[in-house]
């Protein structure tokens, strides 16, 4: 499965030495950015499925999440994952936006 952010790798796919590797791919999933509220959505429903029974994350820290990723779910997930640790392990209940851009600014950057 390769999103959109995968431009690079589908050029080189296209080459003739690839054809192979090409033919064997049967299925293509292109995922659309999230907009800000489907950001806000993605996370707390990951969290639902988790078995969290409150919000975690900030409003706050879902616009920083959102400004971070751009609404790429692959980038939501890698920050949310970094603050679930961090905020773990500072014994934190709520991920507020500090949290977000402390851990963007020293672990993603």
């Amino acid at each position: 499965m390769l999103g959109y952010g995968q431009n690079e790798l589908w050029e080189r796919l296209k080459l003739q030495s690839y054809a192979a590797i090409r033919q064997r791919i049967d299925l293509q999933c292109k995922l659309p950015y999230l907009d800000r509220a489907e950001v806000g959505e993605y996370i707390k429903t990951h969290l639902a499925y988790s078995g969290a029974d409150h919000d975690i994350f900030s409003d706050n820290a879902i616009d920083e999440i959102f400004k971070f990723s751009s609404g790429a779910a692959r980038m939501v997930n890698k920050v949310c994952t970094h603050c679930l640790i961090y905020g773990a392990q500072n014994n934190r209940n709520i991920i507020d936006d500090h949290m977000v851009k402390f851990v963007v600014q020293g672990e993603l950057s």
